[in-house]
């Protein structure tokens, strides 16, 4: 399996490295990236090339990884199309609308099932139990969702001086960051967003709350970063939120409420999803999924903190389960993954509509955007 990558960034580098793990028959064969930081993480005797044309040509691989930053994913994409290779792209896959109908022009023309996504959330032990509860018919028809992400100062630190502090280069934090999670509510209500509005701003990560020299600063350059980046996150460089809340009406009739903050102390992933018949609750970072039926019954209880059901590394342990799938799904011993490109566009497109809602301050109606991507008749690999 010959694989090449356009960008080797932590993510990148964390991703390869699994994929070698858990398919030996990995060869890292080139690279792209005018400022490569962790190539040590697959290989410092890795080929350069000056661009990806020639990256692809020259190399003839059989996956390419799109790491780069989001803006120029669509580029990067659209190059592995055209030259004939399966594609593995980090999400968030494009980072306007119009690049999501031309990326979708595109995925019409070459297949969807030419290009695989790291939504990898999906493939997180709570995912998989909570489809279950949902096909045996145990939260029954959904009503509502609440759901929220809280990340700690030193990972919002880390948005506020990387790249993605940019709109322009990330999409924005709500498309950055919480795409994962809106992608998994599509998957619970079996739709997508049909109105949204949205309220956000910086509140945090601004010059009044620099820390004081009594303080301990350690939080501000825990995580590093590297193309682009600055060292202070109080200086108000770059234009994304730090907090940012969401209403969401779907089309099957269900609706949301979302919470995302990038200065929460006591970090949480939570998630609570009510249906008619009963209702599940569980948060990714205290690992744990409870389902409760309406009439009191706990009939799951699920702890992914001891014992064999334990879940450690990165993403609640999904990061490992996700490369062992994809694994299997290159190797052809499996016909599908559990999220797909369409999945992860369909998420994109609710992520920035949100975000319209909150710049422009009023209600956002999907439906015309939907009639538009639907023109395209594209099917997922998602399951």
């Amino acid at each position: 399996m010959r694989v090449v990558t356009a960008g080797i960034g932590l993510r990148a580098g964390h991703m390869l490295s699994l994929l070698k793990k858990v398919m030996p028959e990995t060869e890292i064969v080139g690279y792209y990236d005018p400022s490569s930081s962790h190539l040590e993480m697959i290989g410092s005797d890795v080929p350069s090339f000056p661009d990806v044309k020639s990256l692809l040509s020259d190399t003839t691989p059989d996956l390419f990884f799109v790491g780069s930053p989001n803006k120029f994913h669509l580029e990067h994409i659209k190059a592995g199309l055209e030259a004939g290779v399966r594609i593995l792209t980090e999400k968030p896959v494009v980072t306007t609308i119009e690049d999501t109908m031309e990326l979708a022009a595109l995925l019409q023309k070459h297949g969807t099932d030419r290009v695989m996504v790291g939504l990898v959330l999906r493939y997180s032990q709570h995912m998989i139990d909570l489809r279950a509860a949902l096909d045996q018919g145990a939260l029954g028809q959904i009503m509502s969702l609440e759901a929220n992400e809280m990340i700690p100062p030193y990972h919002g630190s880390f948005f506020m001086r990387d790249w993605r502090r940019s709109t322009e280069l990330s999409g924005g934090f709500m498309l950055e960051k919480c795409c994962h999670d809106l992608d998994l509510y599509n998957m619970v209500t079996k739709s997508r967003p049909k109105r949204v509005a949205s309220f956000g701003a910086r509140r945090a990560f601004v010059p009044k709350f620099r820390p004081t020299e009594d303080e301990n600063t350690s939080f501000v350059l825990q995580k590093s970063t590297a193309w682009n980046g600055i060292d202070d996150p109080y200086a108000n460089e770059g234009d994304i939120i730090d907090c940012q809340t969401a209403l969401m009406e779907f089309e099957s009739g269900a609706h949301m409420t979302f919470h995302t903050n990038l200065n929460t102390p006591d970090e949480q992933r939570r998630f609570c999803v009510v249906g008619a018949l009963g209702m599940a609750e569980g948060d990714f970072v205290r690992g744990y999924l409870n389902v409760t039926k309406r009439d009191g019954t706990l009939v799951a209880r699920h702890d992914y903190n001891a014992g064999e059901n334990a879940k450690i590394g990165a993403h609640y342990g999904a990061d490992e389960m996700m490369c062992e799938e994809i694994a299997r799904f290159l190797r052809s011993e499996i016909d599908t993954l559990p999220v797909g490109i369409v999945d992860a566009l369909e998420a994109g497109i609710a992520a920035l509509a949100l975000d319209q809602a909150r710049t422009t301050g009023a209600m956002v109606d999907l439906t015309s955007v939907w009639e538009k991507f639907d023109q395209f008749n594209l099917k997922s690999q998602g399951s």
